[in-house]
């Protein structure tokens, strides 16, 4: 029986084939890596400016929040820039509750 990649797929993240389309015209992927993970300390500039003229760049990053990317720039944002927004959300959120 052949597998199917996109139930593999929405098995593993939850989402569906159609959910994750975005990544088939995504700009990083007509690119290389190293632009998305450079090296520790160097420049993240040209990978955002990709993200910024990218059509997926909004399902990008809800896709890097929801699953946790703690690696790369992913819609625009690098690690750090991710951690703020995923700490101002919490922030937000408790605020809320209370």
């Amino acid at each position: 029986m052949p597998i199917n990649p996109m139930n593999s797929l929405t098995s593993i993240t939850g989402r569906t084939g159609q959910e994750l389309a975005w990544q088939e015209s995504a700009l990083c992927a007509q690119t290389g890596p190293e632009f998305f993970f450079p090296a520790p300390g160097s420049s993240t500039r040209e990978a955002k400016q990709l993200c910024g003229a990218c059509t997926g760049r909004r399902e990008c990053l809800e896709y890097a929040l929801d699953n946790d990317e703690r690696f790369g720039v992913w819609g625009g944002l690098s690690e750090k820039e991710r951690e703020r927004l995923r700490r101002a959300g919490t922030a937000t959120r408790t605020a809320e509750v209370a």
